[in-house]
Parts: structure tokens; sequence; C-alpha cells
């Protein structure tokens, strides 16, 4: 259908600006990020650039997320003048909160659709969720059914379906898609956004907040009909696909927890190659500060982690915003109550920053009832179930002193009860 499309299209999402890590603040890192990415997009010759939502991390964005957001937008406008800029709300951000400049953003050519916009009648207004993209000549090459994130709220009624919401959902994409296409001439690819979250897709733990109906509404990929080119989603923070593949999370530029340390984050380029078919591949951001994880597998006892933290470099001038964050697993056979401090200790003067201390007991992890053969009552004693309450969780014995305390504490409240 049509020649070829000279037009490249950067997709991102995610950005969660105003981002802290266990009280510590990402800011650093997402100047890093939005410097980065500025040149990235004159690198790549970008014709148009999508932001698939979670532009923030928190509802009412700090003075200083916003002034970031908005200093990257005007600094791309300036740069860039040609650059088409089309952006969703996601989840975590306020839609009115977004839409409220918009006014203004439309007199730069950014394209904003903080929610899912409705005309007095209750109709969708085309106008604000379909977003010409155009080449470096200035010629519409794509068109874009920009669709925010999805509230109950948003939603149709949908009688006679297995599952309301997702058939609420389907409604709203099947008719922003369908007036997309009439716009779409025959050399003109068709494209969509959205902020949700897709059956067969993969969460990152501790990360993503929940969304519409939970986990268990995933919405199927047929929401997005045959002969859409390419799917710019938002929302998970993994760089993944959908299948087919053309459908794509770009994943967050920056890890968002500890356990999105493992991978390179990434923005996605993508150029059409004609009316149906696309070309894709990562281009990946560089981390500004480490994530440090000991164990880099499992837990180990606090004798092995000590050594370990003993061994890391001496704080120096450097801005401690730099410093790497560090996650800790230890492995406990006994009770060790003075765990925080010792760890405390041996971090001191540290290039590093602990955002994470975690215990991982020793003993069996089996419930009480199942370590407990049947016998009458009267035949267990108070000390047999502390001691096997006790090895639920610790694998070497309570010492002699403990065990003298606690029957101290069992005859205590025997005399108290009379």
């Amino acid at each position: 259908m049509g020649g070829i499309l000279p037009v490249r299209i950067i997709h991102t999402a995610d950005w969660h600006l105003g981002h802290t890590l266990h009280e510590f603040s990402r800011e650093l890192e997402h100047r890093h990020f939005l410097a980065w990415f500025l040149d990235a997009l004159g690198e790549q010759r970008a014709d148009a650039l999508l932001i698939a939502g979670d532009i923030f991390e928190t509802a009412n964005p700090s003075a200083m997320a916003q002034e970031m957001w908005y200093r990257f937008l005007a600094e791309a406008r300036r740069r860039y003048p040609k650059l088409d800029i089309v952006v969703i709300g996601g989840n975590h951000d306020s839609a009115a909160r977004l839409d409220a400049p918009r006014p203004i953003l439309s007199a730069q050519d950014v394209f904003m659709v903080g929610g899912l916009p409705r005309q007095a009648d209750g109709g969708l207004e085309m106008d604000r969720l379909l977003a010409p993209l155009h080449d470096s000549d200035g010629c519409v090459k794509a068109w874009v059914a920009a669709v925010p994130y999805l509230r109950r709220g948003d939603l149709p009624r949908i009688e006679d379906v297995e599952d309301r919401l997702i058939g609420g959902v389907r409604q709203v994409y099947a008719e922003v898609i369908a007036a997309a296409r009439e716009r779409c001439s025959a050399d003109q690819a068709l494209l969509a956004m959205g902020h949700c979250y897709m059956f067969g897709s993969q969460l990152s733990e501790r990360s993503e907040r929940p969304i519409l109906g939970g986990n268990q509404h995933a919405l199927p990929a047929d929401i997005f009909p045959d002969g859409v080119a390419y799917v710019a989603l938002g929302h998970l923070h993994l760089p993944q696909y959908v299948v087919p593949g053309h459908i794509r999370y770009s994943g967050s530029p920056i890890p968002l927890s500890l356990k999105e340390r493992t991978y390179r984050h990434q923005v996605l380029l993508v150029e059409l190659e004609d009316a149906e078919r696309v070309s894709i591949r990562p281009l990946y951001i560089p981390r500004t500060v480490e994530l440090l994880r000991i164990p880099e597998q499992g837990s180990r006892p606090l004798a092995e982690i000590l050594s370990h933290l003993h061994a890391l470099p001496m704080a120096d001038q450097e801005s401690q915003d730099e410093w790497p964050y560090l996650e800790i697993h230890v492995s406990l056979p006994t009770p060790e109550p003075t765990l925080r401090a010792d760890v405390e200790s041996a971090l001191e003067s540290r290039r590093v920053r602990l955002v994470g201390l975690h215990t991982e007991y020793t003993g069996t992890g089996a419930a009480l009832g199942d370590t407990v053969e049947p016998q009458p009552l009267n035949e267990l004693g108070v000390e047999d179930v502390f001691l096997k309450c006790w090895h639920v969780k610790y694998e070497e014995p309570p010492s002699a002193e403990l065990i003298a305390a606690f029957h101290e504490l069992v005859e205590h409240v025997e005399q108290e009860s009379g």
C-alpha cells in the first residue's frame, strides 16, 4: 500500500518524574536521561515522538518534576521545530493536570491527551484523539489513535459480554481506531497509543501499580485490529512486545525498583517502511547510577555480608546523588538483634546508599501445625511449642540463656494468672 514512508518515530513511556527510591530522589538520573534523550532525537533524525503515559510519579507532582517536564518540551521544540510530539496520560498522572495547559501546548504543536475527551452529547471528541504525523517535508504520513489511560468512568456500559471492563475498553479503542482509519489515505500508516496492561505481558515486581480491574482484566491483543502498523504502549517498565511483535512496551528510562536492575533500559526507534510495515530497534539509555545487590543472588550469612561491605570503595568528594544504590540480603540461622547497626557501621564512609536490608531465615519455613505430630494437648509442653516455632524461622537451636529467659517468662505469666 503506497510507497516508502520516510518517517522515524521514537516511542517512550513511564518516565515517572519525581520518583524516589526509598526516599532518595531520582532527579539526577532523570536530568541525565532527558539530556541524553534530547540529543538522541537529533542524532536519530526523529520526525515524531510518542510518549505513552506516566509522565509523573504522582497525580500531584513536585515543582521540580513539573519544571523538568516543561523544560524538556520547550527545549525539544526549540531544537526540533518540525518534531511531532504526541503525549497521553497514564494511571499515575492526573488527567486534569496534564490537560490544563493544553491551549499553551497546542500553540507549541504538542498534542496532549491527558484524559479521555468527550463532547457535550457524550460522544468522543475525535479531533483531540487523532494526531497526524508528518515527514520532514511536512506531509502527513501517518495517523495516531492516541488513547490515554482509561478509568472506569471513561468506559461505556456494555451488556451481554463476559467482562464489562474489557468490553468497554474494546469499544473505546474500536471507535477511535475506526475514526483514525477514515482519515488515513492509502499511503498513510495507522498507529495507536495506549496506557494499559495487555494479556501475556510481564510485570516488574514491586514496581507497577495494578490498573483498571487488576491483572485479571488484562486486555487481549485483538483490541488492535489488523491494519494497525504499530502500537506504542505504556505502563509496564520492562521493555517487551505483545504478540504480534508490533505491539510494544518501550519500558521505563531508568530502573524504578531494585528488581529492574538486571536489564538495559531503552526507548524504541520505529521506522515506517510502508503503510503497514515497520522496523523497530532499541536505543539503549546510559545508566547514571549503579544498582548493587549483595549477594548477586539469594542470601548469605551476616559475616560474609559484612566482609563484602568492608571491601566497598570509600566515599569521595563526588556528590552523593551519584553513589550507587545498595540492597542487601542476609540469611539468619539465629536472631541478630544488632543486624541493622552492624550493617550501618560497616557502611560508614562507604560510597553507597542503602535502600534495602532483607532477612531470610534458614528454618523450615513450615506452618506450625505441619511441624507438630498429632498428640493430646496435655502431652505437649510449652517448651515443645516454643522450640517448634523457633525452628520454623531459625536453623540453629536457641541458646541456653534464651531458653532460661523463656521459662522465666512462662513462670511469670503463670504467677500472674493465679
